[in-house]
């Protein structure tokens, strides 16, 4: 067994390792030649265009800056009024369904009562009338609830703050 062990064993030349520690398997290493810039006085003019040209960049900076921090809260605002307002929708939605589901609890039990058939027609009749008459006006409370959501955004939010200022950027 020692002997299989040194016959496995085979010399291997060493490689030198790059500063980032992968071998460099004897490639030559080149280097980017370096270049002194030549010493030359700029132009004053240019100087100037230079400068203006930093200064316009820098104000318009500050001003995208502040129209996005503007439009991030206008948004976070935006996205506020619009989820409180889809909560109460779905709660009113759910105030709806439970009136319906009491109605049709009470309209199964007074159908229960219902002694003949002139009389279970009779409660179907006045069931069915009172239901669409329900439907109706929740319908129009929930359309209503819905306008006023809308309106809320439309006005408080996106509308806050609408002056012709707000919206130059450059």
């Amino acid at each position: 067994m020692t002997e299989a062990i040194g016959i496995n064993k085979t010399k291997t030349a060493k490689h030198t390792t790059s500063p980032f520690g992968m071998p460099d398997y004897g490639i030559p290493k080149f280097e980017i030649p370096k270049f002194d810039l030549p010493n030359m006085e700029m132009p004053e003019a240019f100087r100037e265009i230079a400068e203006q040209g930093v200064a316009h960049a820098k104000d318009t900076y500050a001003k995208a800056k502040v129209a996005s921090e503007e439009a991030a809260d206008l948004l976070k605002n935006t996205y506020t009024t619009a989820a409180k307002g889809a909560t109460d929708y779905n709660l009113k939605l759910i105030e709806i369904a439970r009136i319906n589901t009491r109605a049709a609890f009470d309209y199964a039990h007074e159908l229960l009562g219902a002694k003949s058939p002139s009389e279970f027609i009779e409660l179907s009749t006045a069931h069915a009338h009172k239901q669409f008459e329900a439907m109706a006006a929740q319908t129009k409370e929930l359309m209503e609830f819905a306008q006023k959501v809308t309106t809320e955004i439309a006005v408080k939010d996106w509308r806050h703050g609408d002056t012709k200022q707000s919206h130059k950027v450059a």
